[in-house]
């Protein structure tokens, strides 16, 4: 059986259709997931690595492991009331974790670096108008873990990470929390297609990288 000349340019053009089509439909889904990560212009982006594990009390002395948040990307801040910028950006942190509750695939946790749970306590009621912290609070007196295991000296520190417990984006020093773009970020850190971008040193890199020029121009 023989297929004629129209048929098969017919058939040619329906598979470039196609394929057309998925292009530009994962195109626009990388646009979407690379949207947030270059509005917000992390000073580290990548994934390389693996947060370790480990175990701290929170404000109550319960302990908490590091690993039972497997599954949920985990927005991890680190402070200590000693930090002046940590403090001006926890009403900010506040309201983004407040926000975050309906998702239960996030979650936010924070590190201090204070002498004790009590300490931090009357800190946070102190910056937050009296209120309790709306998100876990862990207690790191000495440090271990802080600057022993994520090498943090300055602070505050915002790690994002996704639910394999890959560290995937860094920011150094506070930023404003508010608006819907950290939890845009977050949520598409588990994205079933990736954004193809990463930073180093505040620059975007990679082979997407040009997308963030065309997401935020003039930046």
């Amino acid at each position: 059986m023989q297929i004629g000349v129209g048929q098969l340019i017919v058939g040619v053009l329906a598979v470039l259709g196609t394929w057309g089509f998925v292009a530009t439909a994962k195109d626009g889904e990388r646009r979407r997931g690379c949207t947030a990560l270059c509005a917000l212009k992390p000073d580290y982006a990548a994934r390389n690595r693996v947060v370790p594990d480990f175990e701290l009390p929170d404000l109550d002395g319960k302990k908490v492991k590091f690993s039972s948040f497997r599954g949920r990307t985990v927005i991890l801040n680190f402070w200590t009331k000693t930090c002046r910028p940590c403090l001006e950006e926890m009403p900010s942190l506040a309201s983004l974790a407040k926000a975050m509750r309906p998702y239960k695939d996030l979650a936010f946790v924070t590190i201090t670096t204070d002498e004790n749970a009590a300490d931090a306590r009357d800190t946070l009621k102190s910056v937050l108008g009296g209120n309790e912290a709306p998100f876990i609070v862990l207690v790191d007196p000495e440090g271990d873990v802080v600057r022993g295991k994520f090498g943090t000296k300055l602070f505050p520190e915002t790690w994002f990470i996704d639910p394999k417990g890959v560290i995937r984006v860094r920011f150094d020093g506070p930023r404003e929390w508010d608006g819907p773009l950290p939890i845009d970020l977050a949520q598409s850190l588990s994205a079933p297609i990736p954004c193809e971008v990463s930073y180093a040193s505040g620059e975007a890199r990679g082979p997407s990288a040009g997308l963030c020029n065309d997401l935020t121009p003039g930046s």
